[in-house]
């Protein structure tokens, strides 16, 4: 029994040497860095939302007037360049609209709304102004503010998390010069989630007359920065150290 204790031990231990290698001990001098690494990027695509609404006696009367709206707006993105599977459905409501009657005292229905919210996304940032007025000339009741992203941003993401990983070593560096050593090998290293730090959204709510002579909406975002941050934790070698 006692041989099975002693050989269960041995293996116990063996296990946690591989689990928790003994190089990494929790009494030695370690540096530990903070770091962030950035990448600027102008955007090329862009997103808004495109809301058509009516209002009715009858909810029949409201979801099928908005329901017109709707199909002259996705006409007119499709003639903008916008295809279908880049202008869905984020939302569609047909609700009661209650009014408060002073004389009795209570609330009162007064018709109906139906709203339905099409996100337009444009993958090319120069028919994104093309595509507001498209969508106000049809009908849009509201353009709702438009964001704008990248279609490089893995690519950026991993050009900023690299740049973070070479600023903590860097620092590293310099902390143990300073401390009178020299810096040993990674024990740690994690990353956070990416920031994606976008310019203001454009709000586009004022609504453009739809004759001819309306001046184009011209889309021009400034750039924006992916910011990456990772947690690191290094040896550090004094000067005894071989």
């Amino acid at each position: 029994m006692k041989s099975f204790k002693l050989l269960f031990f041995a293996v116990w231990s063996f296990v946690l040497l591989q689990v928790f290698p003994a190089e990494v001990r929790a009494d030695e001098n370690q540096i530990v860095v903070g770091a962030s690494g950035k990448v600027s990027v102008k955007p090329d695509m862009a997103e808004f939302g495109a809301l058509v609404k009516s209002v009715a006696k009858n909810a029949d009367q409201a979801a099928a007037r908005t329901a017109e709206k709707y199909r002259a707006v996705q006409q007119a993105l499709r003639q903008a360049g916008i295809p279908p599977e880049d202008a869905p459905t984020a939302s569609f409501t047909v609700a009661p609209q209650w009014e408060w009657n002073q004389s009795q005292g209570k609330n009162v229905l007064n018709g109906y709304s139906a709203r339905h919210l099409i996100m337009v996304k444009v993958r090319n940032l120069s028919l994104a102004g093309k595509a507001v007025d498209a969508a106000v000339q049809a009908g849009a009741d509201e353009v709702q503010q438009i964001t704008f992203s990248s279609s490089r941003f893995d690519a950026l993401r991993r050009q900023a998390l690299a740049a973070a990983v070479a600023n903590a070593r860097g620092d590293a560096e310099i902390m143990a010069k300073a401390a009178g050593g020299r810096l040993g090998g990674l024990i740690e290293l994690s990353v956070g989630q990416p920031l994606y730090r976008p310019s203001p959204a454009m709000d586009v709510m004022a609504m453009k007359a739809s004759s001819p002579e309306a001046v184009p909406t011209e889309i021009a975002p400034s750039e924006e920065d992916i910011v990456v941050h990772v947690s690191s934790r290094w040896r550090f070698l004094g000067a005894s150290a071989r």
